[in-house]
């Protein structure tokens, strides 16, 4: 059942421009009949952004540049109160825009400082301003809110713990913790506010600016991203937590978030970051951002969220008990989540269709790494050319239950397709044109669209353009292709033939499953 919210302002929406228009008097001057064909000519926004696996996710009309996240943790309550500022660009002259909205308990909307009207219907907050927006024109909206994290909804990005929560948004719920344009190609920068109780603190995404005690003895943490945030890997958490600070390779802060009670029993998990950072920064290049850590969160609920990490940027939520076993149980993990930073974060899919760029250069480093170490897999295998031909045997079946490698649904969207059949396109890759070009590509593609979302045409635009030879035609029949391609190097492969009595890996949480992961 989806979620309606209460509508304190008047619901009534306004249907059309003409409206805002109304009693223009005829002897207008020059600037107001300007203003008055704008508004003429202006219309409501398109609620969505054309996504091939959440169609209704995103809205177009404009582009949203910032925003400033305000939010007050009442611990009786156990409620949030919001203030969402966004700064926003139009792209069109628009009468009506939306937002991404559920589960939020609107109190006011205001754009450019005036109070707008505004509804909510399904997971859409419609706001009509009192006037038009022009085209390519910059704008302010100031959303009022209140949340609970224990609402039950169709889908949530809360995660209730006992002394507060955290948030794991992807791929489509940031937007049941803050109103926003909810799609990771309208990345936008990110500086959040967090009020808590004594004793409690807040931490969020990005690096602390400021720290400020109240006269009632509350706290207000401050925090700023230097880079822009994809909504769907924003981090906002409260709890009581001891902040644990290393230093990392070449004068890279490390930042861990850790439950006080579970600090020392975590600490030789935490320990291993500042290797792994410098495994991955030898391969990828610098890391992308001013600082990383690990947040385990503080429940043991094997409900609160049905992964094992989640790719928050800057700050990577866990399972705390994930964390607790011996380094050859969590390492190979830990790559794949660290790499998140590069291709998920900081290159953010352009669609959810482009998917395996995030899930299948994560597998890929993440099992190169655990086999450089000699720690078996979960087949039991050691080597990335035994788990690639046992993954090769399987790939029509995969294709025919999960559909092509970059053609997912929002049902298969986690399944192991996305993972290790993603893997399995970039071995092939490297295989055709060999190591050197092979890397020389991960980094050109990283270093071109940083901060930015890429799609799965631009990444094979740059291999082509790397390699000098055009690899369309080998990458397009790997990710997009209904049988399997012969694997380059590997004539003695063979691929096992597709029964429909194959039982498809699917997620387990309606697409949020990170368990399929061939690390784990």
């Amino acid at each position: 059942m989806r979620y309606r919210s209460r509508v304190t302002a008047p619901a009534v929406l306004i249907g059309s421009a003409a409206a805002l228009t109304a009693g223009i008097p005829a002897h207008a001057a020059t600037g107001e009949r300007t203003a008055a064909g704008r508004a003429r000519s202006a219309a409501p926004g398109p609620e969505t952004l054309g996504d091939p696996v959440f169609p209704g996710l995103g809205n177009d009309g404009y582009r949203v540049s910032a925003y400033d996240l305000d939010l007050v943790w009442d611990a009786d309550a156990k409620t949030v109160s919001g203030t969402a500022t966004l700064r926003i660009t139009t792209t069109t002259a628009l009468s009506r825009l939306s937002l991404d909205a559920l589960g939020l308990d609107i109190r006011s909307v205001r754009v450019d400082g005036r109070a707008a009207t505004y509804a909510q219907e399904g997971e859409k907050l419609r706001i009509t301003p009192a006037k038009a927006l022009a085209a390519k024109a910059a704008a302010r909206i100031v959303v009022e809110y209140t949340a609970d994290p224990r609402r039950t909804l169709a889908h949530t990005a809360w995660v209730p713990t006992p002394d507060g929560f955290a948030v794991c948004p992807q791929p489509n719920s940031a937007h049941t913790v803050f109103p926003c344009n909810d799609h990771p190609a309208d990345k936008a920068d990110f500086s959040f506010r967090i009020t808590v109780p004594a004793g409690l603190r807040g931490v969020a995404s990005g690096a602390l600016t400021g720290t400020e005690t109240l006269a009632d003895g509350r706290t207000r943490y401050a925090y700023r991203s230097r880079s822009p945030i994809a909504t769907e890997v924003v981090q906002i958490t409260v709890g009581d937590y001891v902040v644990k600070n290393r230093p990392g390779p070449h004068g890279l802060p490390l930042r861990d978030v850790v439950p006080s009670a579970r600090a020392a029993a975590l600490e030789p998990a935490l320990a291993l970051t500042p290797g792994i950072v410098e495994w991955i920064e030898a391969r990828l290049g610098a890391f992308p951002f001013e600082t990383y850590g690990l947040l385990p969160c503080n429940s043991d609920d094997p409900k609160a969220f049905d992964f094992t990490g989640l790719e928050t940027q800057t700050l990577t939520l866990y399972k705390p008990n994930f964390l607790l076993q011996e380094e050859k149980k969590i390492g190979s993990h830990m790559m794949h989540e660290i790499v998140h930073s590069y291709f998920g974060n900081s290159v953010s899919p352009a669609t959810w269709a482009d998917l395996w760029l995030n899930e299948g250069h994560a597998d890929f480093y993440g099992l190169l790494y655990r086999y450089e170490r000699g720690w078996p897999d979960s087949l039991g295998l050691t080597t990335m050319e035994a788990r690639m031909k046992a993954t090769y045997a399987l790939g029509d079946q995969w294709r025919k239950d999960s559909g092509p490698v970059a053609a997912p649904n929002a049902v298969n969207l986690f399944d192991s397709q996305r993972y290790l059949g993603g893997v399995l396109v970039l071995f092939a890759l490297r295989e055709r044109v060999g190591q050197n070009v092979f890397d020389a590509i991960e980094r050109a593609f990283l270093a071109r669209y940083r901060n930015s979302a890429a799609s799965t045409k631009d990444y094979i635009a740059v291999a082509s353009e790397t390699a000098g030879e055009d690899l369309s035609g080998f990458l397009n029949d790997w990710l997009y292709g209904t049988r399997t391609p012969r694997m380059p190097g590997h004539p003695d492969w063979t691929v096992n033939p597709a029964s429909s009595s194959f039982a498809a890996p699917h997620s387990r949480r309606g697409g949020h499953h990170h368990d399929n992961s061939a690390t784990l």
